[in-house]
C-alpha cells in the first residue's frame, strides 16, 4: 500500500502512469505476487494520512510505503506534529498486520524554509526509519526535483518520465523487501 500525497496520486498524469502503477508493473514483470494500492490522495497531510489509515488497514498489507509530509512543509507545520502522526501510522500498521514492513520515503524541505528547518525536515524521515527498522527511500524526488523537464509546469508534480524516474528510486529499497516477503 502506498499511502501519500499528490505525488502518489499521480496529479496531473493518467493513474498507469503514477509510479505506484509503474511499481505495479514491475512486481507482475518479476512475478512477485503483491497488488499495489494506491492511497494517494493530493493535498494529504501527515494528519491526514492518520485520520485514512485505520479505514485503509481493513486490507491486509504486506508493506506499507509512507509517502507523507510534503505538505506539511509546504504548509509550515510543526516537525513534531509531522513525527508523532507518521509514527501513529507506523504504529498503527504494526498492531493490525504485525508483519507488515515498512518503507519511509524521505523528503526535503523547499530551500526558502531555511536551513535549519530543512536539516530538521529531512532527518525526521531518516530517524523514524532508523528508529522503527524501516526501510528508507532517502529523498523519494531524487533525480526528479528542480529539473524542469521532468515536472510539469507547477514545478512540483513530476510528468510520466519523472514518475519513472520515482519508480526506479522506489524499486531499489521496495524490490528486496518484496522478494524476501513474497508469498510462497
Amino acid at each position: 500500500m502506498f499511502l501519500g500525497t499528490s505525488l502518489t496520486a499521480g496529479l496531473g498524469v493518467l493513474p498507469e502512469l503514477a509510479y505506484p502503477a509503474l511499481i505495479q508493473e514491475r512486481i507482475d514483470e518479476a512475478a512477485l505476487g503483491f497488488r499495489v494500492i494506491n492511497a494517494g490522495v493530493s493535498g494529504d497531510t501527515s494528519a491526514g494520512g492518520l485520520r485514512r489509515i485505520e479505514w485503509l488497514l481493513r486490507r491486509p498489507i504486506g508493506v506499507l510505503v509512507l509517502e507523507l509530509g510534503a505538505n506539511d512543509m509546504l504548509r509550515g507545520q510543526d516537525l513534531a506534529a509531522l513525527r508523532a502522526n507518521l509514527q501513529q501510522i507506523v504504529d498503527r500498521t504494526r498492531a493490525r498486520h504485525a508483519n507488515a514492513r515498512i518503507v519511509i520515503a524521505g523528503m526535503r524541505s523547499a530551500p526558502n524554509l531555511g536551513d535549519a528547518y530543512a536539516d530538521a525536515f529531512a532527518s525526521t524521515f531518516v530517524d523514524l526509519a532508523r528508529e522503527n527498522r524501516a526501510s528508507l527511500i532517502p529523498f523519494l524526488l531524487d533525480g526528479v526535483a528542480a529539473v524542469p523537464e521532468l515536472n510539469q509546469t507547477d514545478g512540483i508534480h513530476p510528468t510520466p518520465e519523472g514518475h519513472r524516474r520515482i519508480a526506479d528510486n522506489v524499486w531499489r529499497v521496495l524490490e528486496p523487501l518484496l522478494r524476501d516477503a513474497a508469498p510462497s
